[in-house]
């Protein structure tokens, strides 16, 4: 059974303290009158705003950081582990085309792709059961046995409250609401939690077999 490199929780666990370190300390070296309940996380990195590169490193972090739990993840489904590749990826592209006054369409498109890969991951993630042979024996999947029925509900779970956060930002950001900035930090946090939950509960996972073996 392939086992999770203890480094993926390194890399898990540094997603959210490079996205929430990055935009609290972005926030409190802007001049008076920034509404992070308003403004978005973008608008910290924008061309033009103070002292941009703070943001610009923790967005930066915070993609590179996918990308490598989506390496060390192995126990996910590829389609899971691919899609948190791609809200990486696509984290890098918006950094690389930061917002700007007279707007930014590639920008909006990648920040578009991350939210929309991170929020489906979960529910893609977990490995699909096994399925009995013609002889009747039930073939286990190459990294091992079948998830329980608890694991992919909790994936499932997880994927729809992140989609309906992500919901509730497009409303507020297709209809310039007063809450853009509250439900864009809101929906970008749960989904740079996401990874870490699922990276310890596979290490959990795999110290459990190693604690009830044979004596």
């Amino acid at each position: 059974m392939s086992a999770v490199p203890r480094w993926a929780l390194l890399s898990a666990g540094g997603a959210p303290l490079f996205l929430i370190g990055g935009w609290t300390l972005a926030q409190a070296a802007q001049p008076d009158g920034f509404d992070p309940v308003r403004q978005t996380i973008s608008a910290l990195a924008a061309t033009g705003a103070d002292h941009r590169w703070i943001m610009t490193a923790g967005l930066t972090g915070l993609g590179l950081c996918h990308l490598v739990t989506a390496l060390g993840l192995v126990t996910a489904a590829p389609a899971g582990r691919g899609l948190l590749a791609l809200g990486g990826l696509a984290t890098l592209v918006l950094v690389a085309f930061p917002q700007r006054p007279d707007g930014s369409t590639t920008h909006v498109v990648a920040a578009g792709v991350a939210f929309v890969a991170l929020a489906v991951c979960p529910a893609l993630a977990v490995p699909r059961r096994a399925t009995p042979s013609l002889g009747g024996d039930q073939r286990q999947p190459p990294d091992g046995p079948a998830p329980s029925g608890r694991a992919r509900g909790a994936a499932l779970a997880a994927a729809v409250v992140l989609l309906g956060l992500l919901g509730w930002f497009a409303v507020e950001f297709f209809t310039d609401g007063a809450r853009i900035g509250l439900t864009e930090r809101l929906v970008a946090g749960a989904e740079a939690v996401v990874p870490l939950a699922a990276v310890l509960t596979a290490l959990v996972s795999q110290r459990r077999p190693a604690s009830s073996g044979p004596r």
